[in-house]
Parts: C-alpha cells; structure tokens; sequence
C-alpha cells in the first residue's frame, strides 16, 4: 500500500513534509505503508489558511449559504460511501457490513441532524420581548478538531459540520491511524466548492497535535480520544485560555432490575459492549444486575458471548474484527491478566487470540463475573470485548455503583417500571442515559462529565459549541 502523506491546505493539495510513522494492517499484521506527519512549517500554514479564510468572510456568512455549501458536501460524500466503508474497514479492522450500516452510516445520521439544526438556528434574536436587547450567536474563528480512530468518518462530520455550520473555519488533524479515511473525505469537501482556507487537513500524530493546540491564533480545540491526552491538551490549550472541547473517555453502567425483559436487555447489553470490538467510548462496559436474576443474567451473557464470533473485516456478516493495533491489544491483555490476579470470575472468554486465529489483533469476547468496585477493571476504561458483570440489591445501590466512577459519559437503564427509570436517569451523574433500549434521537446532545469530558456535540449543542455569545443594548437589529 502507498504511503498516506497528502494534505489540504488553502485549497491546494501538498505533500507532507515531516517524520514517518508506519502503519500495520490490524486483520494481517501487514505493512500497510506510512503515515508522513506534516513538518512544523506546515501545522502553522493550515491555522493560517483558516485564519485568513474566517477573517475573508466565512464566519460572516448567512447560515442559508452555509447549509448549502454543507448540502454539496453530503451529496458528494454519498457518491463516496462506498469507498469511505472498504477504507474503514482497511484501515481500522471493522467488519465491512457494519463499516457501511455503523460507520458510516452514523456519520450521515449526524449530518443530517446538523443541517436540520441550521435550517432552524437563529444567531440573533431578542433577549426578551423587547429588540433593543439582544443576543448574538458569533463564531468563535479558527477551530482545530483532533479526532480519534475508532469511529474515524464519524467523530470527523460531526465536528467538522458543527464548526463550518456555525461560521468556523477548520484545521483538522485526524488518528494517524485512520487518515486514510480523512483523505476521502477532504477530497469531498474539495468537490463541494468550499472557498479555500474554509477547510484544511493536515497529517500527524499526537506531536503534531500537540504543535497545533499550543499555536495562539486558534480559538477553540475540539478533541475526541483518551482522558490522558484530554488533559493534557486542556493543560496547553489553558496557556492561551482556548477554548476547549472534550469528549473522552467512558466506563458506562448499565443497571437492570429484576423487572427488566431480561433475555432482551443482556443480549442488547452484551451487543453494545462488544460493538465495534468494544472500541466505543460509550460502550455499556459495566453491567450492574439486580441479585434476584444475576445469575440468571450471567447465564444469558455468557450465551451472548458464545454467539459472537470473530472473522477478516473484508468478509460480510455480523462479526467483531479485530483491535485496531498491537498496542491495543496489548492493553486489554493486560487487564485481563489483572483481573484474573484480582479474583474476577471469567464466565466467558479470557487472555490471548480465538481458537483458530493465529495471526491479527483479534482479543476474545469475555464476560467478566463477580467484579467488585475495588477491582481495577471495574474503574478503567478497557477499550476492548469485555463485559464487567456485579450483582446489587437496592436502587440506591445500583445508583451508588453506577456513580462510584471517574468517568461519567453515558449510562443504560432497564426496568418495566416508568417512574423508577426516571428517578434512576436523574441520579445517575452522566451526560446521557438511554432506558430500555431506546436510541438516542438525530441530534441530542453527546458529551460527558468528569474525566468523560466537558461540552456537547450533535446537532444544535454540536453547532452552538462553535459559537460565542454576545450581548448588544439598545439598537433594534437592522435587517
């Protein structure tokens, strides 16, 4: 495979000029080329490109023009949807079948739910009855977006739509592990016409994102990807008070009482922890069951489990591929192996490669039984196939488990009884719940607390976070 190394500045392409990264086929253990990181020079033109594009007008742009740049750059991209799953699937092992209904699928989902919010946003309006006190919505500028390699198409659109919606000019650094996909999709914006500078890509890793937070004429950081690099992108970021959004890491719960449908709310509870080979910073990691049907539910996990099954990511089905890299897999080893020294109760699964697969980053399915809150796996983010199982007696346990975290992204509820959900949803100290298995609507906000993050995207909170507030006294606004 040829190296990746071209980059989008200013609307012209140019090659990378700065240090190699290698690249390996995660499904093979291949060479899949190199990743050439852009040089210093080059991180500085591309903030400079949208500098100068934001300071040309874009940011001044009426939101209808906006929306109908934005709707060129979704028809061209479906005319690439194709190609945009067989390089997701390439680049970062996900099964082809769920790399166009989940990969990319997601990320058309999250478009539409952008272009919805422009359709109806209002930058200026009255603060109350009266016009001569008024709130605007203003753009914040140059927005640098860092984004991560498990969902590589869709944490792209929905930061990169939000900004350009809400009047930003971009710079956009994705994983160096799945650059290959940001590519595409600047080859896209480039086909819609955008004026140039609106949208730059550069290549790196994290060195090269670390160059562009500390660059002063930035106005906002948004950044998707592990809870240590979150800190110290914040840490930089601070030095020139940037703003700063971040969405990192997860270990979410899921509580299921005894009155839940249970065969339905393990299978759906193990599918959404094993998702994407368990590379999903909201993957239902922790499953907290009431003690009157434990062991009834660790029964149907670990049939759950038995059903999954892993296969090459260029073969069609429903199957896990593999992690996207030896240093992955690598981790989730190693927290196997400390929850087996811990006294984890292994129902299913365990360390090392499926029977029958010699060769890849393929990490077993596991179903952890019997964690208790001291036990490390119950508080790190794992980032793998393996599901924490603990049984509880009372409501306020479940809420006291759930809560007893660092993290608190998101959290799953099931029970038939309507008001005990409700009461459960409030407690819980996460940005989002889901209960029963409901999926969350086009365009409701997605974000965290704690070291989960701070700020919301999707939708309108995705495109407000792109914005600044101003207040303006007594002058009607002039139409």
């Amino acid at each position: 495979m040829t190296n990746c190394d071209q980059m989008y500045i200013a609307g012209q392409w140019q090659t990378a000029r700065g240090q190699a990264v290698a690249l390996i086929n995660p499904a093979t253990e291949q060479s899949a080329g190199d990743l050439i990181c852009a040089s210093p020079a080059q991180v500085t033109e591309a903030v400079d490109a949208a500098r100068a594009a934001f300071d040309a007008g874009w940011g001044q742009l009426d939101t209808l023009s906006r929306a109908e740049y934005l709707r060129a750059f979704v028809a061209a991209l479906e005319e690439r949807r194709e190609e945009l799953a067989q390089c997701i699937s390439a680049e970062i092992g996900t099964p082809i079948d769920f790399a166009r209904a989940g990969q990319v699928g997601a990320a058309f989902a999250h478009l539409e739910a952008t272009l919805t919010a422009l359709d109806h946003l209002v930058n200026d309006r009255p603060l109350t009855q009266f016009d001569a006190h008024r709130i605007r919505y203003e753009p914040l500028g140059v927005a640098v977006l860092i984004t991560p390699w498990n969902w590589p198409l869709n944490q792209v659109v929905l930061k990169v739509g939000a900004a350009l919606a809400a009047g930003c000019c971009v710079v956009l650094k994705p994983s160096e592990l799945s650059s290959r996909t940001a590519v595409i999709l600047a080859k896209v914006i480039e086909a819609a016409g955008l004026p140039e500078g609106v949208f730059n890509l550069i290549l790196g890793d994290g060195a090269v994102g670390a160059a562009l937070v500390e660059i002063p004429q930035i106005d906002i950081v948004s950044f998707t990807g592990s809870t240590a690099t979150g800190r110290e992108i914040a840490k930089q970021a601070a030095q020139h008070f940037t703003r700063t959004t971040l969405e990192l890491g997860g270990k979410s719960p899921n509580i299921l009482f005894a009155d839940c449908d249970l065969p339905t709310a393990v299978r759906q509870g193990v599918a959404h922890c094993f998702r994407n080979s368990g590379q999903s910073c909201n993957a239902a990691t922790r499953m907290l069951v009431q003690r009157d049907v434990y062991d009834e539910a660790v029964a149907l996990a670990l049939e759950a489990a038995e059903q999954t099954y892993l296969d090459a990511p260029d073969h069609p089905g429903g199957h896990q591929g593999p992690l996207v890299s030896q240093s992955q897999y690598e981790r989730v080893q190693r927290y196997l192996q400390i929850a087996k020294d811990e006294g984890a109760r292994f129902a299913y699964g365990g360390a090392g490669r499926p029977d029958g697969i010699e060769v890849g980053f393929y990490a077993r399915p596991t179903v952890l039984a019997d964690v208790t809150p001291e036990m490390t796996v119950f508080k790190d983010e794992i980032f793998g196939p393996v599901l924490c199982m603990t049984p509880f007696d009372t409501e306020d346990e479940a809420i006291a488990l759930a809560n007893d975290s660092p993290y608190g992204l998101a959290g799953y509820v099931q029970t038939a009884d309507e008001a005990r959900a409700d009461r459960v949803a409030q407690r819980l100290r996460v940005g989002m719940v889901q209960v029963n298995g409901k999926s969350r609507e086009g365009g409701a906000p997605f974000g965290g607390m704690g070291q989960s993050g701070s700020g919301r995207e999707a939708g309108l909170w995705g495109i407000r976070a792109f914005q600044d507030i101003k207040s303006i006294s007594g002058v009607a606004r002039n139409n």
